[in-house]
């Protein structure tokens, strides 16, 4: 089993930043990385970004040039920092683990994110 544990979250205006933690315990020895994703109210989980612990990431479209992801392998945490955040930004943001195929699982309870004007 792995257990993941987000922090970091909280209430920012338009334009503001925000950096959001993930940490990963237990079993991680069979993950190659975490994901970030986020649902909105009314609306599906999306993903967000994701990096394995060697380095590799990726970047769903709509977070592109905004949003920086980064991983301590050794300490198994993963960063999102969140920069010019945007009212449809808004959402609770969980981390999940990755793994191979791309699969995702364990998901964590989750960050509320809010975006004000």
């Amino acid at each position: 089993q792995v257990q993941m544990i987000e922090s970091g979250g909280g209430l920012v205006q338009a334009g503001g930043s925000l950096r959001l933690s993930c940490a990963a315990s237990g079993d991680t020895v069979t993950t190659y990385g975490v994901g970030w994703f986020r649902q909105a109210p009314g609306k599906e989980r999306e993903f967000v970004a994701s990096c394995t612990w060697s380095g590799l990431t990726n970047y769903a479209d709509f977070v592109k040039g905004r949003f920086t992801i980064s991983g301590d392998n050794a300490k198994k945490t993963v960063f999102l920092q969140m920069n010019n955040l945007k009212l449809e930004d808004t959402a609770v943001y969980s981390c999940a683990a990755k793994f191979d195929l791309g699969r995702y699982d364990y998901f964590g309870r989750g960050t509320q994110v809010t975006v004000s004007s």
